[in-house]
């Protein structure tokens, strides 16, 4: 398990006003109220959201629309005087916002300004990076920015592994940046961000798993984590990712050889109730499994955050997952309620 740091939680803690503190209680009270009586109730306001820098990415991984250039919507950047007026308005109730969903948020030149915004209006703030742009300069301003934690994603630990996946990297342009962020964080002494290595376990890295260990002690990062993969095709696996490992992958595998998911998909989803996504032009979806925002359940650019979380189309959403998961499209490679090890 990953061990307990003070020092983050601490940090998350400090942000948690009276107000955020009643709103987190009242859609927790909520989901429960739902899975009780079998029916949408959605109380208080999300507690954490995604807002979207770019979906431009610099890599070519094979399981992500961003990297494929497959995406069905536009690609572009969230520009930073909407970004503000969207966090003007939810600020009060909102106390995780993460700089991701697609594409690689440092591309966007002002995404480090954002995270300041983010930070003047006290609100835990995390990214997630493929760190090839995390040079000397951007990395003193990563942590003078105020970012609270910062998601190194790093899937193997020797260059021809690393590359199989993350198809058009560098790894030594990763732990050049890493460490230029542990160098800058020493040198300010500031204790954000909280930084750690994220592997994604796939076939070809499964047996580095003891490696990026080791390697994450030596550069000092503050935690590894292991993530399961999300496999598009999973029924086949055309590509040969799922890892061999059961307990990080998101699928068994049958005695035909097939595939099906691990995950149940029970009528109730945590994720729906306290989360969501926002993507660089607006548009508002339920969460990061639909990547190519087919489910928008509102656009920013005509109506306000508080009235597309109440609306129409997200009573229905909400209702149609309560009474058949199973028949939601994004739903079917969900990882929650698979035990991950970590």
């Amino acid at each position: 398990m990953p061990h307990f740091n003070w020092n983050d939680t601490k940090n998350l803690i400090n942000k948690l006003t009276f107000r955020r503190f009643i709103n987190g209680g009242k859609v927790l009270v909520s989901f429960y109220a739902s899975r009780l009586l079998n029916r949408s109730i959605q109380w208080g306001y999300p507690v954490s959201i995604s807002f979207e820098p770019t979906t431009s990415c610099n890599l070519r991984c094979p399981e992500c629309p961003s990297g494929l250039r497959e995406f069905s919507r536009e690609t572009g950047m969230l520009q930073n005087d909407f970004f503000k007026k969207t966090i003007d308005d939810i600020h009060k109730d909102l106390l995780y916002l993460i700089f991701y969903f697609q594409g690689e948020p440092y591309l966007n030149p002002d995404f480090l300004e954002m995270v300041k915004y983010a930070n003047t209006k006290n609100i835990y703030t995390a990214t997630s990076t493929n760190a090839h742009y995390l040079n000397d300069e951007v990395a003193k301003k990563t942590v003078e920015s105020g970012l609270d934690r910062l998601i190194i994603s790093i899937d193997g630990t020797t260059q021809d592994v690393y590359q199989q996946y993350r198809v058009g990297g560098n790894l030594e342009k990763v732990l050049e940046g890493a460490k230029n962020i542990m160098k800058w964080k020493k040198e300010l002494k500031s204790k954000t961000p909280f930084v750690f290595f994220q592997f994604l376990v796939v076939k070809p890295n499964e047996h580095q798993i003891d490696d990026i260990k080791r390697l994450a002690k030596e550069i000092g990062v503050d935690e590894v984590r292991f993530k399961t993969a999300q496999i598009y095709q999973y029924e086949t696996d055309p590509n040969k990712l799922i890892p061999s490992i059961d307990k990080f992958s998101r699928y068994k595998k049958n005695t035909d050889g097939s595939y099906t998911a691990k995950n149940k998909l029970a009528n109730h989803c945590w994720k729906m109730q306290h989360a969501n996504v926002i993507t660089w032009n607006g548009l508002v979806v339920p969460c990061c499994f639909d990547k190519d925002a087919t489910h928008q359940l509102g656009n920013l650019k005509n109506q306000s955050f508080k009235e597309i979380w109440h609306n129409d189309n997200y009573k229905q959403f909400r209702s149609e997952l309560i009474k058949s998961r199973k028949n939601i499209d994004i739903c079917a490679n969900c990882s929650e309620g698979v035990s991950v090890w970590k």
